[in-house]
């Protein structure tokens, strides 16, 4: 069996006196590409945040790779590549230096850093403008480079915030190309989306979450199963959705 490279147990995060994620256990296995859904509001921004470490829990762990995120917070993160919803770059830098400084970031030796800028700058198209400082960048030039600095360390899990956000469908076909070579590799991902055909097209896992609180989880197959539904992925979340409401 694959190993676990995310686990949380019982993980929760309370705003005020408002649950925003409620007793969250799940785990991710090597390999995988585990797509979370959910309605706007439903807790999946948060957890994100939560399994980063950038927020920290009320109550609950986040192990990544066998760290708990929170006690050892230096070794989960380098075994972390992010991408959140907004990409967030400094504006003063170009593309280019943009992924000297994440590289640097990670120790990567000089050899190793300018081999990755190359084959990042070649996969996303970024020729004609990776010179260029980024604060002329396109929403979807953004996305690309952060894409690319996030995979530049080759982390052994990726943490995506609607990854289509902003991309063109060219690019959007290449990031699924990338995401399932890796997952084959042994990448494993964990991506929130709200674009349901793409969680279908490329989830070996899916699961929902509701009111901040997990409703269910398995595989489309199994997820059919458990609505009742032969449909699509939409139908079967929005089955699945309704029910808990």
């Amino acid at each position: 069996m694959n190993k676990t490279v995310i686990r949380t147990q019982n993980l929760s995060k309370q705003f005020n006196s408002t649950w925003v994620v409620k007793n969250l256990n799940i785990e991710v296995y090597e390999g995988e590409i585990f797509a979370f859904l959910g309605l706007n509001g439903a807790g999946k921004t948060t957890t994100i945040k939560l399994l980063t470490g950038l927020l920290k829990p009320t109550r609950g762990m986040v192990e990544i790779c066998g760290y708990d995120i929170q006690k050892d917070s230096l070794n989960a993160k380098r075994s972390i590549g992010y991408i959140p919803d907004e990409p967030y770059l400094y504006e003063k830098l170009t593309g280019r230096e943009f992924l000297e400084f994440i590289a640097e970031l990670y120790s990567i030796s000089r050899k190793d850093m300018l081999q990755a800028i190359e084959y990042f700058i070649d996969c996303f198209q970024m020729k004609e403008y990776i010179d260029n400082l980024t604060q002329d960048y396109s929403h979807g030039m953004k996305q690309k480079l952060i894409f690319a600095a996030a995979f530049i360390h080759n982390p052994r899990v990726v943490i995506i915030d609607e990854p289509l956000v902003g991309l063109d469908s060219a690019s959007g076909k290449k990031i699924k190309q990338l995401l399932k070579k890796n997952a084959s590799e042994g990448i494993s991902f964990f991506i929130s989306t709200h674009t349901l055909s793409f969680a279908e097209e490329i989830a070996s896992k899916i699961a929902i979450i509701d009111k901040g609180q997990l409703v269910a989880i398995g595989t489309q197959e199994e997820l059919k199963t458990r609505s009742g539904i032969e449909g699509n992925l939409e139908e079967v979340f929005l089955k699945i959705t309704e029910e808990e409401r």
